[in-house]
């Protein structure tokens, strides 16, 4: 099994969710979120489950990105969604650092409690920041 998220998610096995970055009107017209148009997002639905996705907004419903602070929040419910959901591995996208415009230095940290959880596979990039961070603390 792959320790990290594949850069390019084509396919993904029946037990697996394409986690991507999306805004709260569910829009998913391009990035991340519409390639998880093709594993069952939701056009309308812009947070959570649907199909074998999972949204985690990172801009609004204005389409503006959201705040860190606002991004983290969202990322906190969803770690208590993953660790009552064993039965699935989570494929982390790049979240909020494709058109949210954020940085992996900014964005990596909020998934540093998800490293050790055997159904979760991060970007590589956000590990090696997760990774540098520990090392140089």
């Amino acid at each position: 099994m792959d320790k990290y998220t594949p850069e390019k998610i084509k396919k993904i096995k029946r037990n697996e969710i394409f986690v991507f970055g999306s805004n709260l009107l569910g829009i998913h017209g391009s990035g991340a979120a519409k390639d998880a148009m093709s594993f069952g997002a939701v056009r309308g639905i812009g947070i959570g489950h649907e199909g074998q996705t999972y949204a985690l907004p990172t801009k609004d419903h204005k389409i503006k990105t959201l705040p860190l602070e606002e991004i983290q929040h969202f990322v906190n419910e969803f770690y208590d969604y993953v660790v009552q959901h064993p039965e699935f591995i989570f494929l982390i996208t790049k979240i909020g650092c494709g058109l949210a415009g954020y940085e992996v230095t900014q964005i990596a940290p909020m998934f540093k409690e998800f490293v050790n959880l055997p159904n979760v596979r991060l970007p590589k990039e956000f590990v090696e920041h997760l990774n540098f961070q520990k090392t140089h603390a």
